[in-house]
């Protein structure tokens, strides 16, 4: 079952994509103010700690990305030294 963040999410997504329909948009921007206290949802991890392989994962996959720029990767490296 979908978190509220991630809910509305997807009502942020559909408001921002320029090929949803004026109908689309006006629904998902009715459901967030009536619903979602105008989309301002706490985010589905707030209160969760992260998973360090799914971290390390991710931050490996950073420095192997091409389009990933060279910054990016630094800072990948970086953090993936301190967790070390």
């Amino acid at each position: 079952m979908p978190t509220d963040a991630q809910v509305a999410g997807g009502h942020k997504a559909t408001i921002n994509n320029p090929n949803s329909s004026k109908e689309a948009v006006e629904n998902s921007k009715q459901i967030l103010e009536n619903e979602f206290n105008g989309g301002d949802v706490p985010h589905a991890d707030d209160n969760k700690e992260k998973n360090p392989g799914n971290v390390i994962g991710g931050l490996k996959a950073t420095t192997k990305n091409p389009n990933v720029s060279e910054e990016a990767k630094k800072n990948a490296e970086e953090r993936l030294k301190e967790m070390q």
